[in-house]
């Protein structure tokens, strides 16, 4: 597997796939075309039919210049397409000079169909947790966070802090930010006003939910307005862990050196998902986006309450089980209805699956592999119609809801 750099990336919203991959892969083709006079870049699968609401063709024009780039949404597929894939042509004096075509895997991540040099190099020989867990026994290592510094260095928590300070950020300007995401939906930021509400009856379980779910609204609010986030495992997701693990430093006042191993076992999880399935709303659904964010959020607090290896493992398996089969049918293709508030429900449903796990483990029957390869198996049986394309379900019926006020 990859090292966990590759699953927390600091960057701009709103989508890591729609967003931060094109824009990595015109970066990637400006270096090797400089001397073009003018581009054009052919979108298909979600990539054109969600790429205006999620910024796909604006980063692009950014990048590139808009005055000498043509941006093309194809209908066409063929078999084995990606649904993240773009075509890049490069031109001078109205000749072609070069061609490229990409993919755009999820998490800010690209490939290159058939070119394996640009491919990071394999950190992690295990490939399961299965693998991980054999290891970890014989080896004496007793949790996943000393297992990702055996791998990885002791250099890791240095890059994990500046994560992690992101995060913590992302929180704060969210929590004090007000008025309209962009993008023409009218949805109004509801993280401070959810923060600052005082209850009139002042019931622990309903103050915790309160606090979670505006962390996780305020971080996924600063996606959706183009702020800088981290993905984990993505943008549209990107509310789940921050929220989670925050909540429990201000409750536990774990240090933020004990977070950075929550975060570190996280990683783990989401390589191992992202390795063994997906963590692409448009290749598997919401399931492998929201769903790896919760398993992870779930992972990381197991971690921190010191449960071991089978309980982490356990976390995160119910985390994901219950996610399966959800779709990704973002209203007007924008990363806001209904993926802001799904942050929040994913950040409580992850504090009750490390709480399941305390107390169930030894009973459990669904190893995490097991569920993973259900979740990859559900996500690429789902109709195209729930994958991030906008076709189907809330941005379908909202739509045409939309078409009968009008009339």
């Amino acid at each position: 597997m990859k090292s966990i750099r590759e699953i927390y990336k600091i960057g701009k919203g709103p989508s890591s796939s729609h967003t931060m991959g094109p824009e990595r892969a015109a970066k990637l083709f400006l270096q090797r075309y400089p001397q073009a006079d003018h581009f054009q870049v052919t979108l298909y699968g979600s990539l054109s039919k969600t790429g205006v609401g999620h910024g796909t063709d604006r980063v692009l024009l950014e990048v590139l210049g808009a005055e000498r780039t043509k941006i093309v949404f194809s209908q066409e597929t063929w078999e084995g397409m990606h649904p993240n894939t773009m075509d890049f042509s490069a031109f001078q004096d109205d000749i072609e000079i070069g061609q490229l075509q990409v993919e755009s895997i999820g998490g800010g991540d690209i490939r290159i169909p058939g070119d394996k040099s640009s491919d990071s190099e394999e950190v992690y020989v295990e490939h399961s947790f299965a693998e991980i867990a054999d290891f970890c026994k014989w080896r004496y290592v007793h949790t996943l966070s000393e297992y990702v510094e055996l791998n990885e260095g002791p250099e890791i928590w240095d890059f994990l802090m500046e994560v992690w300070l992101t995060m913590k950020q992302a929180i704060a300007d969210g929590l004090a930010a007000t008025g309209v995401l962009p993008g023409g939906l009218q949805v109004q930021r509801k993280a401070k006003f959810l923060y600052e509400q005082e209850p009139e009856v002042k019931h622990p379980a309903l103050m915790e939910f309160q606090q979670i779910a505006a962390y996780a609204y305020a971080v996924a609010e600063q996606n959706a307005d183009n702020g800088t986030i981290v993905t984990a495992p993505t943008c549209g997701a990107c509310g789940v862990l921050p929220a989670v693990l925050k909540y429990a430093q201000d409750t536990k006042g774990f240090t933020d050196e004990q977070i950075l191993r929550g975060l570190a076992t996280a990683g783990i999880i989401g390589n191992l998902t992202k390795q063994n399935a997906s963590i692409s709303g448009a290749e598997c659904g919401c399931q492998a986006e929201i769903g790896t964010a919760c398993s992870m959020a779930a992972a990381a607090l197991a971690e921190l309450y010191k449960q071991n290896l089978d309980q982490v493992e356990y976390a995160a398996e119910v985390a994901m089980e219950h996610h399966l089969g959800l779709t990704c049918d973002p209203i007007c293709g924008l990363v806001q209805i209904p993926c802001i508030e799904r942050n929040a429900v994913a950040a409580m449903r992850a504090m009750n699956a490390c709480n399941l796990s305390y107390f169930l483990t030894g009973s459990r029957n669904i190893s995490y592999d097991m569920v993973c390869r259900a979740m990859k198996e559900t996500g690429v049986n789902l109709n195209h119609r729930f994958r991030e394309t906008s076709e189907g379900g809330l941005a379908k019926l909202y739509g045409r809801k939309k078409i009968k006020h009008e009339r």
